[in-house]
């Protein structure tokens, strides 16, 4: 871990995208580690399940869920592969994937690329079921019936899942925004909770942050109305801040520092839109623990990170673990559901 600031030069010499898929095969490839034993203040239940530290792996590292136990033994305290969509596809035509090293930021186009669901199926069910591994659902790009592919993602995937979440907020799907409209997003969590029946796993639902007030209030009547299990705050955003990088104009969704300042924003937004009524995950921005720490006191029980690894390497997940009990610790918290929303 203490090496990767040495390799990173190295490593940024090659393709965004192909220096992901080489991280891949590494982990496929490396002796499996056992997962680290966490701080017991860490411990925090969400949706009834237990996780041992809040700091998760966001959907979008491992879309064909090839490495899911490699990153827990990373030090996450639970991982989110995919997004899987119903049949394998390609995505949009590289180059999509662009470091911008000056910002600390990532723009992707991926568009959902992946090998389909039943090949990802395959590879979990052979798992030994450890740890808490949550699958992140899609619509293909093609589909005719969107809400249909999601309601058959959940059917598919649901045995091999602690949870399931199911991402409408993507910019790089032609059109899936807008099943965030509230009556959109009515139709389709009731399909997808039919679709789960009951025992079936927890639902999450991963939003944009570029939702205007609005629409946050009207989503959060959905979600709440819906029972739904928790809230994901939130994926990349198409806005452009002042950024310094050369690829700052391609498209794509953001991610990476400069998106920290509107993930706070939304996350505070929809934590006062539902009342604390439905437990928050926060992603978007997150490095380090002080960050972590802030989207917890904003109301989030549990914190996802993905494009802070490009940055800050393999190690990142286990020091804000780390990090994050000294800040309880100095404001008094004895655990992390104590701190949220305080």
């Amino acid at each position: 871990m203490a090496l990767y600031p040495l390799l990173r030069p190295l490593i940024f010499r090659l393709d965004a995208e192909r220096a992901h898929g080489l991280s891949i095969a590494a982990l496929e490839r490396a002796p499996k580690r056992t997962a680290p034993r966490f701080d017991p203040r860490l411990a925090t239940q969400v949706a009834g399940l237990d996780f041992p530290s809040p700091v998760g792996l966001a959907a979008g590292y491992d879309k064909d869920a090839r490495v899911p136990d490699a990153m827990l033994g990373l030090g996450f305290g639970f991982v989110e592969v995919g997004t899987l969509t119903p049949l394998a596809q390609a995505g949009n035509p590289q180059p999509r994937l662009f470091r911008l090293a000056e910002d600390r930021a990532v723009i992707n186009r991926m568009g959902f690329n992946n090998g389909g669901q039943a090949a990802a199926f395959a590879r979990l069910a052979a798992r030994e079921r450890r740890g808490i591994v949550g699958i992140n659902v899609g619509a293909n790009k093609e589909s005719v019936d969107r809400v249909a592919d999601y309601a058959r993602g959940v059917v598919a995937m649901a045995p091999v899942a602690d949870y399931l979440a199911i991402n409408i907020s993507s910019p790089n799907t032609p059109g899936l925004r807008a099943l965030q409209e509230a009556a959109a997003l009515d139709e389709l969590l009731a399909a997808v909770i039919e679709a789960r029946g009951p025992g079936g796993p927890p639902i999450f639902l991963k939003i944009a942050p570029d939702l205007d007030p609005k629409d946050i209030d009207a989503l959060a009547r959905v979600v709440v109305d819906r029972r739904l299990d928790a809230l994901i705050v939130a994926n990349t955003t198409i806005s452009r801040p002042p950024l310094s990088s050369a690829h700052s104009g391609e498209q794509g969704g953001l991610s990476g520092a400069p998106l920290r300042p509107l993930a706070l924003q939304r996350l505070r937004d929809v934590r006062h839109a539902t009342g604390s009524a439905i437990p928050l995950i926060a992603a978007g921005g997150i490095a380090s623990a002080a960050d972590a720490y802030a989207r917890i006191r904003a109301g989030a029980s549990l914190v996802q990170l993905y494009s802070a690894l490009v940055y800050e390497g393999p190690g990142l997940a286990r020091r804000i673990a780390r990090e994050l009990v000294p800040l309880l610790e100095r404001d008094g918290f004895a655990s992390v559901a104590q701190a949220v929303g305080a």
